[in-house]
């Protein structure tokens, strides 16, 4: 497991020396309060990294949004990466990944319910989406382990399997944005991206290494994928369909590597086209795209993520023949090691117990006595380390 994706540029360590002593100092600005962090009555969860790159975070989010939804107004504020707007949007009906980037879009377009915002400050943003005709009952924040102006009731860090922060090295060596003891602050750790068919042994060697607090609770997670959905016409398709077709695997996420491990021995051969995390594409890719289908030869089709295909359905150029062969497949989280329900309790037990009116019902029984075994007590007690 350690170093399958990893790569260490051991001339640049001079340069992530400098970088790690000024992240070094921003933590320690926070953690003097020299540098003010808010909290917050509504219930609140971060899901992040340290990591740059690809680790699983919609996803994650995803499943806590279905996790949630049932009993809560849920609400999901991101900064939107690489949106063409600035300040706080609200996703409507009408909203665009260009107006608030490619993952609250396929998000809002997932859940039309759930409530989704973007605005980079994260503190402005809370504040705004406390404005809105419906008040959250609890906020998911994406990608904001950084982003400590804002105290969650829960932090949650993903951490790449094949990329275990451990073992890595700080930017621009390595990939990591803080140093690895950044990993303290999380009330929960979630190995992602993991096999399914990870040995016990495995699961014992990664829970030493990680070396987490008695306070802090470890969880592994693999990936599910689901049934290939047209982007713009067709049938769906199932994966078992894909053994006797060469397939075009359009991607411009961080790590394209897994989707590649994952579904090679799935295809009648796998041919990678990758970009950028993010990336918008243009003419030239479009091109690219157009004369990479039109060579391949036998039955053939174009997978792509959910995330891609948000910027993909409004790209023109796209020849017909691309409109009727490419796919996203949709992709979901599961739990290994029966950790689900334990997860989920976690999760569930937290927001019930910080929700306003637990708390209103707590302000008028100054009496009664505080449960100390789960809830934001003890989120509180973790967070009075981080300050």
């Amino acid at each position: 497991m350690e170093g399958d994706f990893i790569r260490i540029n051991k001339t640049l360590r001079p340069l992530s020396w400098v970088y790690g002593l000024i992240v070094r100092t921003r933590n320690l600005m926070f953690e003097t309060g020299i540098l003010k962090t808010r909290t917050f009555d509504v219930p609140i969860i971060s899901v992040g990294n340290i990591t740059v790159g690809g680790s699983g975070k919609t996803p994650h989010v995803e499943y806590l949004i279905r996790l949630l939804m049932k009993d809560f107004n849920v609400a999901v504020l991101s900064r939107g990466y690489k949106r063409k707007s600035t300040g706080f949007i609200l996703a409507d009906a009408n909203s665009t990944a260009r107006d608030i980037g490619d993952e609250p879009y396929q998000m809002k377009r997932k859940f039309e319910q759930v409530t989704v915002a973007v605005d980079k400050n994260r503190c402005h943003g809370i504040d705004m989406l406390e404005e809105c005709g419906v008040k959250p009952e609890v906020i998911l924040l994406d990608d904001a382990f950084q982003h400590r102006y804002v105290k969650p009731g829960i932090n949650i860090l993903l951490v790449d399997y094949h990329r275990l922060i451990i073992y890595d090295e700080m930017l621009p060596s390595g990939r990591l944005r803080e140093p690895k003891e950044g990993k303290n602050r999380a009330d929960i750790v979630i190995v992602t991206k993991c096999p399914k068919e990870i040995k016990p042994i495995d699961y014992r060697v990664i829970t030493k290494a990680m070396d987490l607090y008695p306070y802090q609770q470890l969880y592994f997670s693999t990936i599910n994928y689901g049934g290939l959905e047209p982007i713009f016409n067709g049938a769906p398709k199932r994966m078992e369909e894909l053994v006797n077709e060469n397939v075009l695997l359009l991607t411009g996420i961080a790590s394209p590597q897994q989707m590649v491990h994952d579904l090679s021995p799935q295809c009648g051969h796998l041919q990678p086209l990758s970009f950028s995390d993010h990336h918008h594409f243009d003419a030239k890719d479009v091109q690219q795209i157009n004369d990479t289908f039109a060579t391949m030869e036998g039955p053939k089709c174009i997978v792509t993520t959910e995330k891609d295909a948000t910027r993909l359905e409004g790209l023109e150029g796209l020849s017909d023949e691309v409109k009727a062969s490419i796919y996203s497949l949709p992709i979901t989280i599961q739990f290994l090691q029966e950790q689900q329900e334990s997860f989920n309790n976690y999760i569930t037990d937290y927001v019930r117990k910080n929700s306003r009116n637990s708390i209103l019902v707590e302000r008028k029984d100054d009496n009664k006595p505080q449960d100390c075994n789960y809830s934001g007590n003890r989120s509180r007690t973790i967070s009075f380390r981080d300050n």
